[in-house]
């Protein structure tokens, strides 16, 4: 009966196999959970690798196929040995030019360093150029003294000479006839030391020499920072001998004796103009506002000049932020503006932010920094323009009577002359403060129909009061007349004395737009601008052509949309 219960050998043979098999589905399990122990993140790990893989190759535009498969968790169909031949056989991107020789090398340098006659250097470097073997040697272009990139400089028994810029004046007011100008910093007040000009034109071998008749002080003493040894802006001045009227020097060279072998060599700038004289030129000085994003309202800004009349705008550069740098580029490419970089001096700071700190903490040296674009900028489009302006990109000289500049100075004119009967140096602009809390205060919700970006737009509140006549004003120079130029007026002109015009105020004024006074009159500041303003639409009769043109410029320069990502933020 016993026997009839037993399992017979084939049952045995079943649960002998079930019993293997679970044994080693339990260890296959237990090694896998020891791995998982001992790496818990090591699926997901390796999905983020291939998925960083993926994405790498996404990026870089290296995914061929437009379908994507889903990365492996178990890390299988690794592409290690593809991605190996793929960069066997990748080819770098870089730039494969051919080698410019010297001549393509020179008139690449030219317009980046137009006070600099490499050009010239170029064409004469192989002639035997000079008075004699031992006098008045042509300076050969790498023994000249640079400075800070854009200066050259020269020693003297009295003082050092940091020269900028050479020009030919040619103007039928010139007492002295034709004469090359020199401008630069010097380290000496009044300077007594005699100095030369060696004259260099394309016709000779020799130079021709010239005394150093003056050096015009491009300063009043009295505004501060005369002293010794601190570097002083003036303008030097040499005659062409009456031999050589008519022509043009290709190059000036500075030195204390006529035949030193110079260390500096300025190429002599004589901008004609190209066909008809033009009519209006703005000139701004060097820009310094490393992180201040000022690239909006600088669109703003080109838009409204443009649309007034300004036929160019000359802006030089020290430092500004990337997207400022932008926008310049874009006008520059469109022939709206023309940039010139420049730099401080000496033993001034030229360090990125370093250079900024500097000109905050030392604002006499910066205002006399100052004066050397703004005058270079004269006498480079002395011939090329009736009128030129010095402005700040927060300021606009406004008609108020007149939708653009040459009607208005048309009328400007005019009352002059009915005045006194004769041209005059400058007409003068008085100045008005648009306060940015003035809108707040009258239209706290700004205006609706008013992209919130444009400012001046927005701005349309603005102190009753005008500063004093004659205060931070603003001015069209005629260039036939000035011979230095301030900030704010002519310092001395061709013919005599500087005569500059009052423009009436229902005529036009200058819109000035800032957060606060000038530092010298934050003390009345609330009482004689804040405390009483008024609303001024003016600006509003060109309010649809600059927002359509501002809103165009922003756009096509990615300010907007999903090109926004090309911003610097």
């Amino acid at each position: 009966m016993l026997t009839s219960f037993l399992p017979s050998r084939s049952c045995k043979r079943s649960f002998s196999f079930l019993v293997l098999w679970t044994c080693l589905c339990w260890a296959v399990f237990r090694i896998s959970s020891d791995d998982h122990l001992i790496d818990p993140n090591s699926q997901v790990e390796r999905m983020n690798i291939k998925t960083r893989e993926l994405l790498g190759k996404t990026m870089q535009g290296k995914v061929e196929n437009s379908t994507l498969s889903t990365p492996s968790l178990s890390g299988a169909g690794s592409t290690t040995e593809g991605d190996e031949n793929n960069h066997v056989e990748a080819v770098p991107a870089i730039d494969r030019s051919p080698k410019l020789n010297e001549t393509d090398l020179v008139n690449k340098l030219q317009p980046q360093m137009p006070n600099l006659p490499i050009v010239y250097w170029q064409q004469n470097k192989n002639k035997k150029m000079g008075k004699n073997k031992t006098c008045a040697k042509y300076p050969d272009i790498y023994d000249l003294h640079f400075n800070n990139k854009y200066w050259q400089v020269t020693e003297t028994s009295n003082g050092t000479f940091y020269l900028y810029g050479a020009y030919l004046d040619v103007r039928s007011k010139n007492r002295l006839g034709p004469t090359v100008r020199i401008l630069g910093m010097i380290n000496r007040l009044e300077p007594k030391v005699k100095t030369f000009c060696q004259l260099w034109f394309s016709d000779s071998k020799e130079p021709v020499f010239s005394k150093v008749l003056e050096y015009k002080y491009i300063w009043y003493k009295k505004w501060g920072n005369y002293k010794q040894g601190l570097f002083q802006p003036y303008l030097l001045a040499c005659q062409l001998p009456k031999t050589h009227w008519g022509k043009a020097p290709a190059s000036v060279s500075i030195v204390e004796n006529q035949c030193d072998t110079a260390t500096i060599n300025l190429r002599v700038i004589h901008n004609k103009p190209e066909g008809e004289k033009k009519k209006f030129a703005v000139c701004v000085k060097g820009m310094d506002f490393p992180d201040d994003d000022l690239s909006v309202r600088l669109v703003e800004w080109i838009e409204l000049l443009n649309t007034l009349g300004a036929d160019k705008i000359f802006l030089y550069n020290l430092e500004v932020h990337p997207n400022v740098t932008k926008v310049l580029d874009h006008y520059s490419s469109l022939g709206l503006v023309d940039v010139t970089p420049i730099s401080l001096p000496g033993y001034q700071p030229n360090l990125p932010v370093l250079q900024h700190m500097y000109l905050k903490s030392k604002l006499n040296n910066k205002r006399q920094n100052e004066l050397i674009p703004y005058n270079d900028c004269l006498y480079r489009n002395m011939y090329r323009y009736e009128y030129i302006a010095l402005l700040d990109i927060d300021e606009v000289i406004m008609p108020i009577k007149h939708n653009n500049w040459a009607d208005m100075m048309e009328e400007a004119v005019k009352s002059s002359l009915k005045v006194k009967n004769e041209t005059r140096a400058s007409w003068n602009f008085r100045n008005v403060y648009f306060m940015d809390e003035m809108l707040d205060i009258h239209e706290p919700e700004h205006f609706k129909d008013i992209p919130p970006y444009l400012h001046m737009m927005q701005h349309v509140y603005r102190s009753a009061n005008y500063t004093k006549p004659g205060q931070y004003v603003k001015c069209f120079h005629n260039p036939e007349k000035a011979l230095i130029l301030h900030n704010h007026f002519p310092l001395g002109c061709l013919g005599g004395v500087c005569t500059s015009y009052p423009v009436d105020t229902s005529l036009a004024h200058l819109q000035h737009y800032r957060q606060d006074c000038v530092s010298t009159l934050k003390k009345s500041c609330k009482n004689d601008f804040k405390s009483v303003s008024v609303k001024d639409t003016t600006i509003w009769r060109w309010k649809d052509a600059v927002i359509q043109r501002t809103t165009e410029a922003l756009s096509k320069l990615g300010f907007f949309g999903s090109n926004s990502d090309n911003v610097v933020r």
